[in-house]
């Protein structure tokens, strides 16, 4: 009774979807890690068989696929659950929420620790690939489709292919309370913005060397087009990473200041 009261606790404060504590029964999450209990006492005491039938079994009965070695703690959640996959040397945290498509997996053939360690508070977004045996940080969050593989900080965002981490400015959060798998920065779109203001910062300094020499340099083919009027910021106004660059911390740093920075 201990752990279908822990599971209704649990589902309905990450799933706004329930709406009685009968649907309970009805998540693959229930059985899954019901089996993986059941699976991961035999495993212990060395009946390997019977541990890898129960675990295949809960597999085909829900989608997801947990070894029965695999340590998990208290307050695992895996929504919808299909295509999860969890490695045998895995270690998983308190509080920690997983989507579907995840893969918590190693990277070689290697014997003994393969498998990522996942800490506290921890959310991975569907799709996301975490290969290896290292850690994700307390507090984390990974985007979906993101692919893990190195270590993670704490309170750290993970996006893009191979993982990039992004820290949230200060602030420690929990995500899985926030359960939020839209708003994060996007790697590629932060780099295009360095670039712009690269690019701005050169054409400021050309202008200013046209000015003293009197006279105009004219580039054989138009590789730089015209800027936007008015200055350049570092994320203007029509860029599509504005809300990514403002929100997460170091980034947002026009190139200018860290060369400062670094005179310094």
């Amino acid at each position: 009774m201990g752990y279908v009261k822990e599971q209704i606790r649990v589902i309905k404060e990450r799933d706004p979807a329930i709406k009685s504590s009968a649907e309970v029964f009805l998540y693959p999450s229930f059985y899954a890690l019901l089996f993986h209990r059941w699976g991961h006492w035999f495993y212990k005491r060395k009946h390997f068989f019977v541990a890898r039938l129960i675990s295949q079994i809960a597999r085909g009965l829900t989608g997801i696929e947990i070894h029965p070695g695999a340590t998990i703690g208290k307050g695992l959640f895996i929504d919808h659950g299909m295509g999860v996959v969890i490695g045998e040397t895995c270690e998983i945290g308190d509080n920690v929420t997983i989507y579907h498509g995840v893969t918590l997996g190693g990277t070689g053939k290697d014997h003994g620790k393969r498998h990522p360690t996942i800490g506290n508070n921890v959310m991975i977004s569907a799709g996301a690939k975490v290969l290896g045996p290292f850690k994700v940080g307390d507090n984390s969050r990974i985007a979906a489709n993101a692919v893990v593989l190195q270590e993670i900080p704490e309170d750290s965002t993970v996006v893009g292919i191979p993982g990039k981490v992004v820290r949230i400015q200060g602030k420690r959060v929990n995500p899985c309370n926030e359960l939020d798998q839209v708003k994060m920065p996007d790697p590629v779109k932060m780099e295009i913005c360095r670039l712009k203001e690269m690019i701005s910062t050169l054409e400021n300094k050309l202008q200013t060397v046209e000015t003293k020499l009197g006279m105009e340099i004219q580039p054989n083919e138009p590789i730089l087009q015209k800027p936007l009027e008015g200055k350049y910021t570092y994320c203007n106004e029509e860029c599509s990473a504005k809300e990514a660059c403002n929100h997460y911390g170091n980034e947002n740093k026009p190139i200018k200041d860290k060369k400062q920075e670094r005179s310094k």
